[in-house]
């Protein structure tokens, strides 16, 4: 059985978040913020993967294309891994996932992102393309996210530096979204531009409205 991977980003309003926060805090120990004082950044060998990831960062990690897409070789599989164990998958933190996105405003449409894959995780498509450095510089850690109003403002000038692509190097960027997509999900028919323009497009909506924003992976 496959699992379906959804990457959501909404935005909440500084009030919501303190609720959420409060009432987490209440429930138990919980990493309020993903981020580098999350657990999942100081496991064990987070440094030596990252280390190991910059030195494959430029090279393809899925074989030569067939029908439907390349296949997915041995790093391919190692970078899932790792971005699989940089995930906090404790039940407070997930609870916490499922509370924030239960606040985001589905008819709010500038507000609002999702990418849902079979089998592929979106983010980590998404972070296969742009490389290490380029993914460092989001907001977060792996796509998880947990910001107020005046954190947005101070993470959107590094997200627009690594997501504001053009030329050659979006061409470069959206082709390797597309072979994780087929190498490893069954989403040939991905819209790959979206994983650049729609997490920006939340962003800027948050710091135009003065409202916090969030992003978290889920599994279904």
């Amino acid at each position: 059985m496959s699992a379906t991977r959804l990457w959501v980003i909404g935005t909440v309003s500084d009030e919501e978040l303190r609720q959420l926060l409060g009432a987490a805090a209440e429930a138990g120990p919980v990493a309020a913020a993903p981020g580098p004082a999350a657990p999942g950044v100081a496991a064990p060998g987070v440094a030596e993967e990252l280390a190991w990831w910059r030195g494959v960062a430029g090279e393809s990690l899925f074989g030569e294309p067939a029908v439907g897409g390349g296949s997915a070789g041995e790093d391919a599989f190692r970078l899932c891994a790792f971005f699989d164990s940089c995930r906090d998958g404790s039940d407070a933190v997930e609870d916490l996932r499922e509370a924030v996105v239960g606040r985001f405003r589905p008819e709010e449409k500038e507000g609002l992102f999702s990418a849902a894959a079979r089998k592929a995780n979106p983010f980590w498509a998404l972070a296969y393309a742009l490389g290490p450095d380029a993914t460092l510089q989001l907001p977060g850690w792996f796509g998880d996210f947990l910001l107020d109003s005046r954190q947005v403002r101070a993470c959107l000038p590094d997200a627009e530096e690594a997501l504001t692509l053009t030329g050659a190097r979006r061409r470069e960027v959206v082709e390797r979204i597309h072979a994780w997509m087929t190498g490893l999900g069954d989403g040939p028919d991905h819209d790959a531009d979206a994983l650049l323009d729609g997490p920006l497009r939340v962003l800027r909506h948050a710091a135009r409205t003065g409202r916090g924003a969030a992003g978290h992976t889920l599994w279904y």
